[in-house]
């Protein structure tokens, strides 16, 4: 009789144990989207080829863990298409909370860029990617993920920084450019941009808009064939929008445009 309530006993002491174990791990983790949008550059098509997205979680460079694509990997992207509050959902997952120190993108050399030729055709030419890159493109956090809770991270790809020129004929290097911010603690700004066409007010397509602060470049967009564009991932703040468009005068918006989290600030329709 005795073994048997001692038996019992030690069942129970382990069913807590598990128990506990699964508690502590339910709220030891924390959801994380990544989402990936463009600051737009004066090319027909960039595309990038993601063979793994990583993050760490210390200082220690041996402790990287691989996320789970979403579409599987190798991610294969079109930047110019990621306009207009077009964004591509590299991933979405749960990881241990505490301090996400790091993410990285590691790329292959599998990429490319469309240009325009001299006789108004497309060509495709490679992009020279450093073998930095393709060991991981680092990007750094330091953000705490609260146990339990979900964040998303915007992470813009400004292409017209990331490629460079070399001065060769249809030779370019791909050094990728990313701001990264959390979507819980930005906002963003969107709108309309319309023109004159042949005595015709009418929506504006491929119109870069320019978002300042203090002066000071912060991020850009293009508009799509509605004239739509978005700017996501901006921090609390006054801005102003700038529009530099061949054919119109420039246009700077006059009054500030306050972004505050979690919304996005209507401008409205801009004619130029």
């Amino acid at each position: 009789m005795i073994l048997k309530k001692l038996s019992f006993i030690i069942l129970v002491m382990l069913t807590l144990l598990v128990f506990q174990n699964c508690k502590n791990n339910e709220y030891d983790t924390a959801r994380v989207q990544l989402k990936l949008v463009d600051a737009p550059g004066n090319y027909l098509e960039v595309n990038v080829e993601i063979i793994d997205i990583q993050f760490n979680n210390s200082e220690n460079e041996e402790e990287w863990t691989s996320f789970t694509s979403e579409s599987g990997y190798p991610i294969n992207i079109d930047l110019t298409e990621l306009i207009a509050g077009n964004s591509l959902l590299l991933t979405d997952q749960i990881i241990p909370s505490g301090i996400l120190k790091q993410i990285r993108l590691v790329l292959s050399d599998n990429n490319t860029l469309v240009i325009e030729g001299e006789l108004g055709e497309p060509i495709s030419v490679h992009l020279d990617t450093p073998s930095a890159l393709q060991s991981g493109l680092k990007l750094k956090l330091d953000a705490n993920l609260e146990s339990g809770f979900s964040y998303t991270f915007i992470l813009d790809w400004d292409v017209e920084k990331s490629i460079v020129d070399t001065g060769s004929l249809d030779k370019y290097n791909l050094k990728p450019v990313i701001r990264v911010n959390a979507e819980a603690n930005s906002g963003s700004i969107s709108g309309e941009i319309t023109g004159d066409v042949e005595g015709e007010i009418v929506p504006l397509a491929d119109v870069t808009v320019t978002i300042y602060q203090d002066d000071i470049y912060i991020a850009d967009s293009l508009t799509d064939e509605n004239g739509d564009f978005i700017i996501q991932g901006l921090p609390e703040g006054d801005y102003k929008i700038k529009i530099e468009q061949e054919g119109y005068d420039n246009y700077e918006s006059e009054t500030p445009i306050t972004v505050i989290v979690g919304e996005v600030s209507q401008v409205g329709t801009i004619e130029l």
